[in-house]
C-alpha cells in the first residue's frame, strides 16, 4: 500500500468556498456498499435511507475562534496567534505567525490580556501563558480559523459552526454535520430513529496530507474525545436490537472505534474519556460503525484513507471520481455522501 495509491486530481473550482443556504439543500451521494448501487439525492432527502431503530452518532464538538491578533511589546510589531490545545487553565499550545518570535516575548492580545512566550514545541509551535484565562473571552474577541484552501471570509461566524455545537475545543469544524438542519433532525427524530452525541476536538493536523511514500510511516495525530455513559448505552441498545450505528463524519467514527477498542461480548462500545490515536487504514475492522455520513477529503489524507477502509481503495476512488465528474463540491463547506 502507497501513499499515491489515495491520490486524486480535483480541479479548484470544486472547492467550495461558501457553505451552502439552506444548510441541508447540500448534494448527497448514496452509495450501498451491498449492492453497489450509487444514487444521486439532495441531503434533507436523507431521511429516506433511514429507518425506524437506527441511530445517527453526531461529534458535538464547538470550534473556538481561535484565531487572535496582538502585538509585540514594546516594539508593537504585529502577531498573529493560532490556539492548537489547552494544557491548563490559562497555558497554551498555539502556532505563532510572526518574526522574531522566541522564548520570553510578551505579547498584548488585540481586546483581551498579554501573554508570555514561554518556550518552543517544535513545528512551529509554542507554549503560552496567558495572563488570565481567555477560553470565555475567545467569542468576542477571536476570529474563526479556517482550513487553508477555502479563501473566502465567513459572512457569519456560525456558519463554520454545526447547530448542536455545544463543547468547545476543536481547531476545525466536524464538517458532515453542517449539512443539519433542526427541522431536519426533528424529522430524523419523528422517524423513531435515536440520536446520539460524543466528543472529539478536531486538531489542524487533520488537514495534514501524508506526505510519507507508506501511510504506515506517517505520525498520526492525537485528538481527545469522550463517550458518555449514556450515549453508549443508547448506541449499544441500538446496535444489540439490530438496528445501523450511523456514524457523521470521520471524527465520530474515529471516536466510536475508539471506544470499541476494549469491548468483549455483545457491548459494542465502552464509555471513553481521553485522547485518541487510532489509526484506520484498509485492512482494519470496523467494530461499532455500521454506515457513514461524510464529506468528501483532501487526496492522500488520512480520512480519505479511513473511508477507503471502509469500502475498498478502489470503490472509494471510483467514487470520488463519480462525485467530480457530476461537479460536486468538495472539502469542508462541500456535499456529502452517505455510505450505506
Amino acid at each position: 500500500m502507497r501513499t499515491s495509491d489515495f491520490n486524486y486530481h480535483l480541479p479548484e473550482e470544486l472547492i467550495a468556498q461558501r457553505p451552502i443556504r439552506p444548510r441541508d439543500s447540500s448534494r448527497l451521494l448514496i452509495f450501498n456498499r451491498a449492492t453497489g448501487e450509487i444514487k444521486h439525492q439532495v441531503f434533507r432527502d436523507v431521511t429516506k435511507f433511514l429507518s425506524a431503530g437506527d441511530i445517527l452518532v453526531l461529534n458535538e464538538t464547538r470550534v473556538l475562534p481561535a484565531r487572535l491578533h496582538a502585538k509585540k511589546i514594546p516594539s508593537g510589531g504585529s502577531v498573529e496567534i493560532l490556539l492548537l490545545n489547552r494544557l491548563s487553565e490559562r497555558i497554551w499550545e498555539v502556532i505563532v505567525g510572526g518574526r522574531r518570535v522566541r522564548s520570553g516575548l510578551r505579547l498584548q492580545i488585540a481586546g483581551g490580556p498579554e501573554l508570555t512566550i514561554l518556550k518552543e514545541a517544535g513545528k512551529g509551535k509554542r507554549i503560552v501563558e496567558f495572563a488570565e484565562p481567555i477560553l470565555d473571552k475567545l467569542e468576542e474577541i477571536g476570529v474563526m480559523p479556517l482550513p487553508p484552501y477555502i479563501h473566502t471570509p465567513l459572512r457569519e461566524q456560525d456558519e463554520y459552526q454545526t447547530i448542536f455545537a455545544r463543547v468547545p475545543g476543536s481547531s476545525a469544524a466536524p464538517t458532515a454535520g453542517l449539512h443539519f438542519t433542526d427541522n431536519l433532525l426533528n424529522e430524523i427524530r419523528n422517524m423513531d430513529v435515536t440520536i446520539a452525541k460524543v466528543t472529539l476536538h478536531v486538531g489542524l493536523d487533520t488537514f495534514a496530507p501524508v506526505s510519507e511514500d507508506s501511510p504506515h510511516n506517517h505520525p498520526i495525530h492525537q485528538e481527545w474525545c469522550q463517550v458518555t455513559k449514556d450515549a453508549a448505552e443508547m448506541i449499544n441498545q441500538v446496535s444489540s436490537s439490530g438496528g445501523r450505528v450511523i456514524a457523521i463524519g470521520t471524527t465520530s467514527v474515529r471516536t466510536l472505534e475508539t471506544a470499541a477498542r476494549s469491548t468483549h461480548g455483545k457491548t459494542t462500545i465502552h464509555p471513553y474519556e481521553g485522547h485518541t490515536g487510532l489509526y484506520i487504514l484498509p485492512g482494519y475492522r470496523f467494530k461499532a460503525v455500521d454506515s457513514i455520513i461524510t464529506n468528501f477529503h483532501l487526496p492522500k489524507s488520512t480520512l480519505l484513507m479511513m473511508l477507503s477502509a471502509f469500502t475498498g481503495r478502489e470503490k472509494m476512488i471510483e467514487l470520488y471520481e463519480e462525485a467530480i465528474r457530476r461537479k460536486y463540491r468538495f472539502y469542508s463547506f462541500g456535499d456529502a455522501m452517505f455510505i450505506r
